[in-house]
């Protein structure tokens, strides 16, 4: 288990060091991926200009995955698919088709999120 794609969840147990367990795995990934829509949820959700620093740089030397036009329809098919059955949000539609296009497991706290889509491993 050396790569993985974190949700911002985790980042978030993560930079405020609340688990350990999560900590540590973090800590002990080769490589961690993110995306644009990862760093936005991060910074959407800083309390101030102190702790907006903190969080770019505990993430600083995190991989950003580009999202292309593929990943945005592919996203824009997830939700046509699931906004009504499974409540799918933009943002995790936009998360969901970026693992999927670079075939990275995903980590996360709300596997009910995306566990209606069999194609993704979430761990």
């Amino acid at each position: 288990m050396a790569l993985a794609f974190l949700d911002t969840n985790i980042i978030i147990e993560y930079i405020k060091n609340r688990d350990k367990d999560i900590v540590n795995f973090v800590n002990n990934l080769e490589k961690i991926y993110i995306n644009d829509v990862v760093i936005m949820e991060l910074f959407q959700g800083a309390k101030n200009k102190k702790e907006l620093l903190y969080i770019k740089k505990k993430i600083l030397n995190f991989e950003v995955l580009q999202m292309n036009q593929s990943i945005i329809s592919l996203a824009r098919d997830i939700v046509d698919r699931y906004a009504l059955s499974h409540n799918t949000k933009i943002m995790d539609a936009l998360i969901a088709a970026t693992v999927l296009s670079y075939g990275i497991d995903l980590y996360t706290l709300n596997k009910k999120d995306f566990r209606y889509l069999e194609q993704i491993k979430l761990l």
